[in-house]
């Protein structure tokens, strides 16, 4: 992890090796244009009946209709491969489309699933809802408890998990999990947005498959709604024959030009936002009137393969803190959802637990009341910092 200032890239540097795999794909396009052109077409046609047979027959691979193959997303999903390092990819029109398209193939009426605890809440609504009403059992374990998650895997279809999960910022040791979940024949799937793949390869680590939400800090401009996941070729065809022609959560062709844009300046963006977020996390730890800090960036609690971090995490405040007014006085910091732009956001653990249709969030979730999750952005430590500070005044006696 790089805490200093970023100094040119260098062969062997991670920025270095992130920066060539992605200008990897800028080769000739169509005009002999820098950037590749949008394919905004719903559907492509064919030369000749033979070619439309053999093409339906599976003999050769094409453009048929947007929903299944696009030029354009199709650049964005082999970029995505190798900066994960994996076979193939399969883009989504949302995150919360990759995270169905994700489980949905690999499990049926009577399966079970085995999840880390703390989920991502909208993934948690997912198991709790359309897979309960599809006799779908889903076990929680403390991720961080591998004798646990022994314990729970027999029989088990499918692992779930992320590292760092959502809000408490929990990191496991992935190597070790994916291979209780190998030994015993689930396919395990990990949401990696929080990393992404500069920081964390699960795929290298024995991981199935990858997901992210590529609304975050692969798009970076918080202008686009995508997602996207990783593995080997034989699991990514079946997503693509299963999940995404029925589940219809294409990525569009646009879209998918956005995220290439985005990913051309992922390596700088997220040193960026690393730096901040953890000269920031080490202030608030300082001071009196925060109770503690979930960062992964502080002491010694990054775990193998995790080589970075990123700009979210969560701090508690002690009582005496006015939430409230706190919340309202920050300028730089908005009041927002989501995370991994270019702006810097807050959410109020206590107003997430108000939400409606939210069974056992504080249990399963792990938000305290009293909790700040922070997206560290890209406006600079000091103006951030200057923020908060005036923002505590108004807050505390």
């Amino acid at each position: 992890m790089t805490d200093g200032p970023l100094h040119g890239a260098t062969p062997g540097d991670d920025l270095f090796d992130a920066a060539s795999l992605i200008s990897a794909h800028d080769g000739a396009h169509a005009f002999e244009a820098v950037v590749p052109p949008i394919v905004q077409t719903s559907l492509f046609t064919f030369s000749s009946y033979d070619e439309m047979l053999s093409t339906y027959r599976g003999e050769k691979l094409r453009p048929v209709y947007s929903r299944g193959l696009n030029p354009t997303v199709r650049i964005f999903e082999e970029m995505l491969a190798k900066l994960e390092g994996a076979e193939d990819a399969l883009g989504f029109a949302s995150g919360m489309g990759a995270i169905s398209g994700a489980v949905l193939p690999f499990v049926e009426p009577g399966d079970r699933i085995v999840a880390v605890r703390h989920l991502y809440p909208d993934a948690f609504r997912l198991f709790g809802t359309i897979l309960k009403r599809m006799k779908v059992e889903v076990t929680y374990v403390d991720g961080r408890d591998e004798e646990a998650i022994e314990k729970a895997m027999p029989g088990a279809k499918l692992f779930y998990m992320e590292s760092p999960t959502s809000w408490t910022m929990e990191t496991h040791d992935i190597k070790a999990l994916a291979a209780i979940a190998r030994r015993h024949g689930a396919v395990s799937v990990i949401d990696n947005s929080w990393a992404s793949p500069l920081f964390q390869q699960p795929i290298r680590l024995g991981v199935d498959l990858v997901v992210h939400s590529a609304s975050k800090y692969l798009g970076g401009h918080s202008d686009v709604v995508a997602g996207v996941v990783a593995g080997p070729k034989h699991l990514v065809d079946r997503l693509r024959g299963e999940s995404l022609p029925y589940l219809g959560a294409k990525l569009s062709p646009f879209d998918a030009w956005l995220l290439i844009r985005g990913l051309r300046t992922l390596p700088i963006r997220m040193k960026a936002h690393e730096r901040s977020a953890l000269e920031i996390a080490k202030r608030l730890e300082a001071l009196d009137v925060v109770a503690d800090v979930q960062h992964p960036g502080l002491g010694n609690r990054l775990p193998a393969g995790l080589t970075g971090t990123s700009g979210l995490f969560s701090f508690i405040f002690r009582e005496g803190v006015d939430i409230r007014a706190f919340c309202d006085r920050l300028s730089l910091f908005k009041l927002g959802v989501s995370w991994g732009g270019h702006e810097s956001l807050i959410v109020p653990g206590e107003v997430v637990l108000q939400q409606k249709a939210q069974p056992n969030s504080a249990q399963t979730f792990g938000i305290d009341p009293r909790s700040i999750r922070l997206h560290v952005g890209l406006e600079g430590t000091e103006a951030l910092w200057a923020d908060i500070e005036e923002a505590l005044a108004a807050a505390t006696p």
